[in-house]
């Protein structure tokens, strides 16, 4: 008999007409009917994590990360006193429009297919510092509109960093890797790393990301959570590499990082890639823009800028979370069917 369901609420039980409401609207929508029980299981745990009394081993901030040999996932930090995870997501309309003032109850998350153990913290328009990384590809093939889109990038890095707060590098990328700038607060240095790239060589992509989120993002251990993000710009061609995308991706997601990609191919017709951009972008919770002319490059480091300040966190402890090494895939919607939401497909359950 379908009258109630335990799933641990505050109350203990789900009204009689949950159920069979449920099953109405699975008949009609399956997908939505699957969302709306995501969505009470999800409630649930958070409920649980406000009312739980205060325990000093378990704080409701991310924990220092600087323990040796504990390397950083996709989309948020693990801990090795707790298994916490700080998601960090973005929303947009159909229209790509940002929104904002989003509530907890508003979403439906999954970690490995199963509702959070525990809800920590969750935060609107996160002021978590940035860590940005600017590549550029310097290829041969992008020479005639080079100067344009170095212009462009210095006006991105002026607008989005916080002194004292954001550090960002610069890097170009052909056949090999010319990192002509590290991490730095200082426009000034970055502008002039900027300037000094050249454009010129074949395009090792799957490489240059490899190495640099292996090198430069991976290795942060800062004793303060910071969101950690790459902009590309590039036709998303390779003809250099060793590794294949699903070795660039993979090591973007052990580094925690979103990529924003905006390509550089300003042809009427979709080429291979594009697609290589939009896996790359999708993939880490990040967007990939196309542009179809060399001025609208500046309006998209200025939607990216604007995401970047638009994020929401979540913070969670995942059920039954074990240290195998394994990929745990995310899988966080809106509600409201009007919302999309960008966030990493997930991480790799690493001590």
């Amino acid at each position: 008999m379908l009258c109630r369901a335990r799933v641990g609420f505050k109350s203990g039980v789900v009204p009689m007409r949950f159920p069979i409401l449920f099953f109405r609207i699975m008949k009609k929508s399956p997908v939505w009917a699957l969302l709306s029980l995501t969505v009470l299981l999800v409630t649930t745990f958070g409920l649980q994590a406000q009312n739980a009394p205060e325990l000093p081993e378990k704080p409701t901030a991310p924990p220092p990360q600087n323990q040796q040999a504990q390397p950083d996932n996709p989309g948020f930090t693990l801990s090795r006193s707790v298994n916490e995870v700080n998601l960090i997501f973005t929303v947009t309309d159909k229209r790509g429009r940002f929104i904002g003032n989003l509530q907890q109850q508003n979403f439906g998350l999954l970690d490995d297919h199963k509702p959070p153990a525990e809800v920590y913290n969750f935060t609107q328009q996160t002021d978590l510092p940035l860590r940005v990384g600017l590549m550029i590809d310097t290829s041969s093939s992008i020479r005639q509109r080079f100067t344009f889109e170095q212009n462009a990038a210095k006006e991105f890095l002026l607008q989005v960093l916080r002194p004292g707060k954001d550090e960002a590098f610069v890097e170009g990328f052909d056949n090999t890797i010319d990192m002509t700038q590290n991490y730095t607060d200082n426009i000034d240095l970055l502008n002039t790393g900027i300037s000094k790239l050249r454009p010129g060589g074949g395009t090792a992509l799957y490489d240059s990301i490899y190495k640099t989120c292996r090198d430069q993002l991976l290795p942060l251990r800062s004793r303060q959570s910071v969101r950690r993000a790459l902009i590309l710009m590039t036709d998303g061609d390779d003809d250099f590499s060793h590794a294949r995308l699903i070795d660039a991706i993979q090591m973007c997601q052990r580094a925690a990082t979103i990529i924003y990609a905006i390509s550089t191919n300003f042809g009427p017709s979709k080429d291979r890639g594009d697609d290589v951009l939009k896996k790359l972008t999708d993939a880490t919770g990040g967007r990939a823009f196309f542009p179809t002319q060399v001025e609208d490059i500046a309006v998209h480091f200025h939607s990216i800028e604007e995401e970047l300040r638009s994020q929401y966190s979540l913070a969670y402890k995942p059920a039954d979370f074990t240290a195998d090494g394994s990929f745990r895939t995310i899988y966080l919607v809106a509600m409201d069917p009007r919302y999309k939401v960008r966030v990493s497909k997930g991480y790799y359950a690493t001590q």
